[in-house]
């Protein structure tokens, strides 16, 4: 699962002050050596901040050569003040690689209502131009500049063999708390080096979005700030991607981004548990996720795993209060691959086997079979204990 820079691209990430703490890096600039196509996808909550309404304005492109993203601060319920901020850092990443501003997109995240510090933004970018480039150093760099609460970095990548070229998929992203579907990522940044024109990159980072970030929840809470943009340099050259080739670059690219969204959840403030719920047997597969996503969601299924209690039957009342038409006599769970309800009624298990099942290891399988279509879906979630009820108690707003 090669991680590496695609060609055309070079990438720093640097200290530049938001974060007080200066080992933090706080800023990352991405550039295009050459015009790249990028599509993006992004947050649905009404309240959102300056960074997306100026990536919606200016994507899908095909002129894209900077990206900038700074961490500690997100930009968001800023006002006017706050669009000009995005706009002023949009010109700054532009103008350090000699292009215009609407060729340069913007992502913040971190702290809400509070404004830029524009100072130390503009000598970030300045500091961070000086010091591109493509090797694992700088990729790393990259990465770690996008952070807030994470506790490590978010990278995922893929070397495919086409017809006729190899290409370059590479990934990362950052988001720990604050995650609900529509967008659940707080950032992603995709880079490719393979040939996409706009619509054929739009409609795949799309897909690729809705099995993957769309299939994620910490805590419900969607963030004012989330955005997944993937970036075509088409060094790889050779023409546009033919049916086949097209067909394996789209699954790469749904398998890199189903490996990010993962990762999120897996390091969700305070919890213990990664939790991956498999939905099958539902009318469609939006009835599938909207099952999946409202198990995900019940803070007394979340605790339950936190505990270790196989309660089969916190699981079993998520379904049926999901909203979802469904035969409520034919649905059986698993837990860990143990039944423990089926057709509408328990079984006998034991329960310190699966108790020590979820308690013994960070990964937990909830398994829901129903009897009323082919929708299915997976989704994947977190448990829920004191300390992510501590660590947000005391997040500053």
């Amino acid at each position: 699962m090669a991680i590496a820079v695609p060609s055309g691209f070079r990438l720093a990430g640097v200290h530049c002050g938001i974060k007080s703490n200066p080992a933090k890096l706080d800023l990352t600039l991405i550039v295009s050596d050459a015009p790249a196509v990028a599509a993006g996808v992004y947050t649905q909550n009404k309240v959102f901040a300056a960074p997306v309404g100026w990536n919606r304005r200016h994507t899908p492109s095909r002129a894209i050569r900077a990206i900038v993203v700074n961490s500690g601060n997100a930009n968001a319920c800023t006002g006017p003040r706050g669009d000009e901020d995005a706009a002023t850092m949009a010109k700054l990443a532009a103008a350090a690689v000699g292009a215009a501003p609407a060729e340069a997109l913007v992502l913040s995240t971190g702290v809400i209502g509070k404004f830029l510090p524009m100072d130390k933004i503009a000598a970030g970018i300045t500091a961070a131009a000086g010091q591109l480039g493509r090797d694992e150093a700088h990729l790393l760099d990259a990465a770690r500049g996008m952070l807030t609460t994470d506790t490590r970095h978010k990278l995922a990548g893929r070397r495919l063999k086409l017809t006729a070229r190899e290409v370059q998929l590479t990934g990362m992203a950052k988001g720990a708390a604050m995650i609900g579907p529509n967008m659940a990522t707080m950032l992603s940044v995709l880079l490719t080096d393979a040939v996409l024109d706009e619509q054929t990159a739009q409609h795949a980072l799309a897909q690729a979005v809705d099995d993957s970030f769309n299939c994620i929840s910490v805590d419900g809470h969607m963030s004012t700030n989330d955005t997944v943009l993937l970036v075509a340099s088409g060094v790889a050259g050779g023409g546009a991607l033919a049916a086949d080739d097209l067909a394996a670059f789209r699954a790469a690219l749904g398998e890199v981004c189903a490996e990010l969204a993962q990762a999120i959840p897996a390091d969700g403030e305070g919890a213990t548990h990664l939790v991956t719920i498999d939905v099958a047997g539902a009318a469609s597969r939006a009835a599938a996720h909207k099952i999946a996503r409202t198990v995900a969601e019940s803070p007394l299924v979340k605790t339950a795993i936190a505990g270790a209690d196989p309660n089969w039957g916190r699981v079993v009342s998520a379904v049926g209060y999901s909203g979802v038409p469904l035969d409520a006599a034919a649905i059986s769970l698993k837990i860990n691959g143990h039944l423990l309800y089926q057709r509408g009624a328990p079984v006998a298990f034991d329960a310190a086997t699966v108790s020590a099942s979820i308690r013994d290891q960070r990964d937990t399988h909830l398994e829901i079979q129903l009897a009323d279509g082919d929708g299915r879906v997976r989704f994947w979630t977190t448990d829920l204990t004191a300390e992510y009820v501590r660590l947000n108690a005391d997040y500053h707003t």
